[in-house]
C-alpha cells in the first residue's frame, strides 16, 4: 500500500503549467516577485517597440548593456516555467499557451541581444529596434496570471493520499496464538488478524470467528451497518462495530480494495488532464498562425527588400503575437468567478471543468449523502401490544439506547426529544454481538433486535408492516421482552428538501438525472420515484460507477457526477465535471472539480448558472485577446504594404495595451444572475 501511495502521490501545492508539467506554487510566487524587480529597471530604460516613453531614462551605451544583462537573467530565470511547459506541450505534439509564450520571449530576447550588438558594438545604421520591454512585461504578466489562478482556485489535493489514510498504521496479527502488532505493510495474504471493537479493518479479508456489525459507509456508500459473521467478506478501511472478530487477510497492497480504488482515481485524473481548455486551443492556433505568417513575410520581404528588413518584419510579427492579453484573459475571469462562487457556497477546484457545462447531457448522482441526508431519522414507531402506548415503546427504546453513538440510537433519541418523550431509566445495558442490545427497565429485561433475529428465533411479528416499511427504505428495530414483540421503530434516510428542485432544474436544462448508488434497489427506487428520476443503477461498487460514467461518455455524451463518498471518488475524477458534497469524505472532495461547501444539492444549480456566465466571459476575453493578434499580425507582416501601409510597432504596442485593459474590465463585470 505504501508503494501504491508513493506511485500516485501528487504534491499539494503544485500547478499544471502545461500538459502535465508541474510548477510549485512557492517557486512561482518567488519567480513573479524576482521577475517584477528585474522588470522595473528594464521598463524604465528600454523603449516600448521603439517608442520612447516619458518616464524612461537612457544613458547610452551603458543603459543598453545593463538592460541586456537584466533581460538575460529575466529570460533564463523567469522564463523557466514556460520553457518546461512548452517542452511538455511539444512532446505531446500539442503546442498551446506555453509554446506561444516561449516562442514570443525567445524571439524577443535573441533579436534584442542582436540589436544591442548591432547598435552599440557594430554601430549599424539604421538602428535596430530591441524588444526587451516586451520580453519583460510578457514574462511578468504571464507569471502574474498563473499566480492569480493558483491563489483563487483551491490547490489540487491528493485523493490517493487521503485513501491511504483510511487504513490504520498497524494490525493485530495472530502468531502462534499470540497477538502481535505489526505494520499493515507487513501483512500478506493468508495472515490471521484480530480486529477489535471500534477499529478500522486493516485489510480485505474473510471473517473466521466472531460476529459484529461493520460501518461500510466510507467505502460502499451504504448508510446501514452491515452484519458480519463467519465466512463473510470485510473491506479494509471500513469501521468495525462493537464486536471483536478474527479474519484471514485476502487482499493487501495493490490487490486490496482501497488500492484498486486509488488506481481508478489516479487513472481517471490522468485521462481527464488531457482535456484542452479554450485558452490553450486559441494559443495553439495563434502559434501556428504567427509562425506561418512570420515565415511567409520573411520570404516575401527578402525577395522584394533585403535581409535586415525581412528579419525585422518577421520578428515584429512574432513579438506582436505575444499573448499579453491572453495571459490575463482567463485568470482574471477565474479570480472573479471563484470569488462569486465562494459567496454562494461553492469551491471551484478546476476551472477547466466549467467549460464543459454547456455540453452536459447527463447528471449522475449518488443517493446516500447527496440526495438524502445520509443519517437515520425515525419515520414511524408503534406499539404492538395493548399494555403499552406508542410513546411508551419509544421511551423504553430511547432509555436502552441512551448514551450510545450508534446511528440508529442517535435517530431514536432524536425522535424522543422531538416528541417530548422522556427516555426510561435503563440499567445493565450491554451489546449483544450480531443481535442488538439488552437492558433492564423497572426490573424487567428488554431487548432491541432486528427482523433477522426474530426470524432466526422463530418469533412472530407483523411481517406485512415490516415489508411495507422496508420497501420504503427503512431500517426497522423491534423491542421485545422474552418471546413477545412489544413494538417497533422504523428509521429511514431522509431525502434532502433541496433535492427535488435540483432534479427539476436539471430536466429544465435538458440534462438527464441518473441515480447511482451502492444501496439496495428497493431503497433506490423509492427515492428515485419521489424525486422523479427515471434512470437508476443500484448495488454498485466504485469500479461500477466509474464504468458507468465511461459508458455514458462512450457515445460522446458529457457527464457530471455528484457524490460524497470514497466509492464516488473514481467516478468524480472520471466525469467531465465532478461535484463533491462538502460534508463528504476528503477522498471525494480531492477527486472533484467543484465542492458544495454547504452540502446543499441545490447549489449545483448555482454552479451551472455561474459556469455558463464564466464560460461566456472567458470566450469574450479570448476574442478581445486574440482579436488584437488577428488584426495586428497580418498588418505587421505588411499585408497592406501595396497600399503604402505597414503597421508601426508603436501602434501595435498601444493596441496591445488597450486589449489588456479591456480584458481586465470585462472580467470584473462577471455576475451570477439570480
Amino acid at each position: 500500500m505504501k508503494d501504491m501511495d508513493m506511485q500516485h502521490m501528487q504534491h499539494h501545492d503544485s500547478h499544471d503549467m502545461g500538459n502535465g508539467e508541474m510548477m510549485h506554487m512557492g517557486n512561482l510566487k518567488l519567480k513573479f516577485w524576482v521577475s517584477l524587480i528585474l522588470t522595473i529597471p528594464i521598463v524604465v530604460m528600454s523603449p516600448m517597440m521603439g517608442m520612447q516613453l516619458p518616464f524612461q531614462v537612457v544613458f547610452q551605451p551603458w543603459s543598453d548593456y545593463l538592460v541586456a544583462i537584466l533581460g538575460t537573467i529575466l529570460f533564463i530565470y523567469g522564463g523557466q516555467p514556460f520553457f518546461s511547459g512548452a517542452k511538455a506541450e511539444l512532446k505531446n505534439r500539442k503546442p498551446a499557451m506555453m509554446t506561444l509564450i516561449t516562442m514570443g520571449i525567445s524571439v524577443a530576447y535573441i533579436y534584442s541581444i542582436y540589436a544591442v550588438i548591432a547598435n552599440d558594438i557594430l554601430h549599424t545604421k539604421p538602428m535596430v529596434t530591441d524588444f526587451f520591454w516586451e520580453l519583460a512585461t510578457l514574462i511578468v504578466i504571464m507569471l502574474l496570471g498563473h499566480w492569480i489562478e493558483m491563489n483563487t482556485v483551491m490547490n489540487a489535493g491528493s485523493a490517493v493520499d487521503k485513501l491511504a489514510k483510511l487504513l490504520p498504521s498497524t494490525a493485530h496479527k495472530l502468531v502462534d496464538g499470540q497477538v502481535k502488532d505489526v505494520p499493515i505493510a507487513d501483512l500478506v495474504e493468508g495472515d490471521r488478524v484480530q480486529v477489535r471493537a471500534g477499529e478500522q479493518i486493516p485489510a480485505d479479508g474473510t471473517v473466521e470467528s466472531g460476529a459484529t456489525s461493520v460501518n461500510e459507509a466510507m467505502v460502499t456508500g451504504e448508510a446501514k451497518l452491515v452484519e458480519k459473521r463467519r465466512q463473510d467478506q470485510v473491506v479494509g478501511g471500513s469501521v468495525n462495530g462493537d464486536g471483536t472478530f478474527e479474519m484471514t487477510v485476502t487482499g493487501t497492497g495493490e490487490s486490496g480494495y482501497l488500492a484498486q480504488v486509488m488506481k481508478l482515481v489516479s487513472d481517471a485524473q490522468a485521462a481527464k488532464s488531457s482535456q484542452e481548455n479554450m485558452a490553450d486551443k486559441v494559443a495553439g492556433l495563434l502559434f501556428y498562425a504567427a509562425l506561418t505568417v512570420a515565415i511567409v513575410a520573411f520570404i516575401v520581404w527578402l525577395l522584394v527588400g533585403n535581409l535586415a528588413l525581412a528579419l525585422s518584419i518577421a520578428v515584429t510579427v512574432l513579438v506582436i503575437a505575444c499573448p499579453h492579453a491572453l495571459g490575463l484573459a482567463i485568470p482574471l475571469v477565474v479570480a472573479r468567478s471563484t470569488a462569486i462562487a465562494a459567496s454562494h457556497g461553492l469551491l471551484i477546484r478546476n476551472r477547466d471543468a466549467m467549460e464543459q457545462v454547456n455540453k452536459l447531457n447527463y447528471a449522475l448522482m449518488d443517493k446516500t449523502g447527496t440526495l438524502t441526508a445520509g443519517n437515520f431519522k425515525v419515520s414511524e414507531y408503534q406499539s404492538q401490544t395493548d399494555e403499552l402506548t406508542d410513546d411508551a415503546v419509544l421511551a423504553m427504546m430511547a432509555g436502552l439506547e441512551n448514551g450510545s453513538s450508534h446511528p440508529l440510537a442517535v435517530g431514536i433519541l432524536a425522535a424522543a426529544k422531538e416528541q417530548q418523550v422522556t427516555p426510561k431509566s435503563a440499567t445493565d445495558v450491554h451489546q449483544i454481538t450480531g443481535v442488538g442490545l439488552s437492558g433492564t427497565i423497572d426490573g424487567h429485561t428488554y431487548q432491541i433486535v432486528s427482523a433477522a433475529y426474530l426470524d432466526k428465533q422463530h418469533l412472530s411479528y407483523d411481517k406485512q408492516t415490516f415489508d411495507r416499511l422496508a420497501s420504503a427504505g427503512n431500517s426497522v428495530s423491534f423491542l421485545i421482552q422474552d418471546a413477545a414483540v412489544l413494538g417497533y421503530v422504523a428509521q429511514g434516510d431522509q431525502i434532502k428538501p433541496e433535492a427535488a428542485h435540483l432534479i427539476k432544474s436539471l430536466k429544465a436544462q435538458q440534462i438527464t438525472p441518473v441515480m447511482l448508488t451502492g444501496d439496495n434497489p428497493q431503497s433506490a427506487q423509492v427515492v428515485a420515484h419521489q424525486l422523479g428520476i427515471d434512470e437508476v443503477h443500484a448495488g454498485l461498487l466504485p469500479e461500477d460507477k466509474a464504468k458507468l460514467v465511461q459508458q455514458y461518455q462512450a457515445d460522446g455524451s458529457h457527464v457530471m457526477m455528484i457524490g460524497d463518498g470514497v466509492n464516488d471518488a473514481p467516478s468524480l475524477a472520471r466525469a467531465d465535471i465532478g461535484v463533491a458534497i462538502g460534508s463528504g469524505t476528503d477522498v471525494a472532495i480531492d477527486s472533484a472539480d467543484v465542492v458544495l461547501v454547504k452540502s446543499n444539492p441545490n447549489d449545483v444549480v448555482d454552479f451551472l448558472a455561474l459556469a455558463r456566465q464564466t464560460t461566456r466571459k472567458m470566450a469574450q476575453n479570448l476574442w478581445w485577446g486574440a482579436g488584437y493578434n488577428v488584426i495586428t499580425i497580418p498588418l505587421a507582416a505588411g499585408i497592406l504594404a501595396p497600399l503604402g501601409f505597414i503597421l508601426n510597432p508603436m501602434v501595435g504596442a498601444v493596441v496591445m495595451s488597450l486589449s489588456t485593459i479591456i480584458v481586465a474590465i470585462n472580467a470584473m463585470t462577471l455576475r451570477l444572475r439570480d
